[in-house]
């Protein structure tokens, strides 16, 4: 009975773990996808270059 519910336990814990890097996945893609927009719809900057989007 032990061995069961700790056959059990494992189980949801790796479905969590393995949901919860699914949505980090996605995540990351959408961060992804944001940073590279940025650099496509950045604005101009003083004298007409095209300046960073980001502030580092």
């Amino acid at each position: 009975m032990v061995a069961l519910l700790l056959v059990l336990l494992l189980a949801v814990i790796l479905f969590g773990v393995g949901f919860a890097i699914h949505i980090l996945w996605w995540v990351a893609i959408a961060v992804l996808v944001l940073w590279l927009l940025g650099f496509v719809f950045r604005g101009a900057g003083a004298g007409g270059s095209r300046g960073r989007w980001y502030r580092w």
